[in-house]
């Protein structure tokens, strides 16, 4: 094992994969859980090239309906599962987090190790870095947040709502999610003013949100582009009323918006936590962990706008999620930016959470969690990626806020898990044997009786008799049968007179994936809503791709709603490329 250059707590860990046991590996991140898991089938000298081991990373997903828990449902060779922090599921008892330490083993088929007899040598290989909270007072005026809740008690008034819908605190999640509802029971119960209302409340709510982690101006910004698409799609008394009154507010809120007096503290803290690392020298790397997309973005433009950061030499760039839509990075693109991070051509990445985990970045000397409320997996996964020596790991938040009660209870989290964990290890072979039989005997019937549910809603109605109407303006415009499903991913309405219930805009996403690229935005021709965007696919079809949330469904029992298409209760055929060609263009094949 030494000739593989591994640390001894490497090797403590990896011996009972070697015997062919099924594992899970527990180490710190930076502890080298890669590197020793690649070990196992090099010392294993297999004759054959069959597939024999299994490592999967950050395993504490292997859980409830995640992807890995659907691959453990299959037969599998040996198992070796790789984390840092399984979390404690929810749990706040020594009981309840043990049980979701013995799910996670009994999902995997395997038991979990760590380092025992060489924990000093570890602890000393992968130190944890100095952790402060730099805490700023709340704003002793807020002028331009006071207009925005001025505003939405407007709205509340016209909506009349009564007494059966209390309001919570404007500008927080819960209030969020209260005005989901209400845009929910509005599109059902064909009341289109509780639904219209609603969605201009989550706007204002999302400035709101905006205004307390970042700018002003951003937040003001997320209000003008969301109404200079209102002007010319007002078809109702309803929109008249909501577009008038930001029409009527817009000047002052313009105003307010500028004023630095009333600016967010928060953003001085940043920099001066930003300046005291970076001041330090060139060699300086970090990551500023902010919630969304949308205030990633709004940090970079502060950065780079900033003369104090800039002098400082901080070069940075964006990290969010990969995936197959227009608003996310390709994988590439994640790739090239961590590649200029490791080569010092960028020192900080403004990042959502995908940074915290399963990307190799390197080592950091400052992690900055910056509005974040995230659970003690997310906490601890973050705080490791700042394992330099004599790092910072920076809670920046406001005085007495959530942010910081979220904070301590992670804390108190992170040593329930190593106690359930340590419990677990201690179990009598028997014991734990037949705890993970009974979860997993449980486990296959609740996945069983899971799958026969799931079946039997896609097949509740016929496509034929569910039709789709804009979600906004509840004009109808398909039938479920004209929608085809491509690769398990894309849902395209085949149907040739769907085009005149649509209009385009914008420009081509400049990007393109391998068997496809997405085109021009589509929303609605009757009141604008937007419904999703133009597809090329195999650079013949040009398909409107549909997202399921931006429409109602006419069903045999009534208005239904999805989020997301799987949870239709309709079948969607696959996408049949031939026999589109051959309906579109007969004269192609002859």
């Amino acid at each position: 094992m030494a000739d593989f250059g591994l640390y001894e707590y490497q090797e403590e860990v990896v011996q009972r994969a070697l015997r062919g046991e099924n594992i899970i590996i527990w180490l710190p991140t930076g502890g080298g859980k890669t590197r020793a898991a690649f070990t196992i089938p090099l010392c294993s000298f297999l004759p054959t090239i069959e597939f024999t081991l299994l490592i999967i990373d950050e395993c504490h997903h292997t859980h409830k309906e995640g992807v890995y828990n659907k691959i453990m449902g299959r037969l599998l060779p040996q198992i070796l599962g790789l984390t840092a922090s399984p979390g404690t599921g929810g749990a706040k008892s020594i009981k309840g987090a043990v049980d979701h330490v013995l799910q996670i083993c009994a999902n995997l088929d395997s038991v979990i190790v760590s380092s025992k007899v060489y924990a000093p040598e570890l602890k000393k290989k992968v130190p944890r870095p100095r952790k402060r909270f730099d805490i700023v007072d709340r704003r002793p005026q807020d002028p331009f947040g006071d207009h925005l809740k001025f505003m939405m008690q407007f709205i509340h008034d016209f909506m009349a709502l009564g007494p059966d819908f209390p309001v919570r605190e404007f500008g927080t999640q819960e209030y969020e999610a209260d005005v989901v509802i209400l845009e929910k029971k509005g599109v059902t119960d064909r009341n289109r003013l509780l639904a219209q209302c609603a969605l201009h409340l989550r706007q204002y709510n999302d400035a709101l949100l905006i205004n307390d982690t970042v700018c002003m101006v951003d937040a003001f910004r997320v209000l003008e582009s969301y109404y200079s698409t209102k002007t010319s799609t007002a078809t109702d008394g309803t929109d008249f009323f909501l577009l008038g009154l930001y029409q009527e507010n817009e000047v002052e809120l313009r105003k307010l918006a500028g004023d630095a007096r009333f600016e967010n503290p928060k953003m001085g803290k940043l920099q001066n936590t930003l300046l005291e690392q970076f001041d330090q020298g060139e060699h300086s790397r970090g990551i500023l962990f902010s919630k969304t997309r949308k205030s990633t973005h709004c940090l970079y433009d502060w950065v780079s706008n900033n003369p104090a950061l800039q002098h400082a030499g901080i070069r940075a760039a964006i990290l969010t999620g990969a995936g197959n839509g227009t608003n996310y990075m390709t994988q590439n693109e994640q790739k090239d930016t961590i590649r200029n991070f490791r080569l010092g051509s960028l020192n900080l990445l403004i990042s959502t959470s995908v940074a915290k985990e399963g990307l190799d970045i390197p080592e950091c000397n400052l992690v900055v969690r910056y509005g974040l409320l995230t659970n003690e997996i997310a906490q601890q996964q973050a705080s490791g990626r700042a394992r330099a020596s004599d790092s910072v790991y920076s809670v920046v938040a406001q005085a007495g806020g959530r942010e910081v009660r979220r904070e301590l209870l992670n804390e108190c989290l992170e040593d329930l898990t190593g106690r359930a964990i340590g419990e677990v290890q201690r179990m009598e072979p028997r014991e734990f044997q037949m705890k993970t039989t009974d979860l997993q005997t449980e486990t296959l019937l609740t996945r069983q009786l899971a799958e026969q549910l799931k079946i039997k809603k896609r097949s509740r109605f016929s496509a034929a008799t569910v039709q789709l109407s804009c979600r906004d303006c509840v004009v109808p415009v398909a039938f479920g049968n004209d929608i085809k499903v491509i690769e398990n991913a894309h849902h395209v309405n085949i149907n040739p007179d769907f085009e005149k219930y649509y209009k385009t805009g914008g420009q081509p996403a400049l990007k393109t994936f391998e068997d496809w690229q997405p085109g021009r935005v589509i929303s609605c021709a009757a009141c604008g809503k937007q419904w999703g965007r133009e597809m090329v696919y195999k650079e013949i079809a040009l398909l409107p791709s549909l997202a399921i949330e931006n429409f109602a469904m006419e069903t045999p029992e009534g208005r239904k709603l999805a989020n997301k298409w799987k949870k239709v209760e309709f079948t969607v055929e696959e996408f049949n490329f031939s026999t589109y060609c051959q309906n579109r263009f007969p004269n192609m094949l002859d």
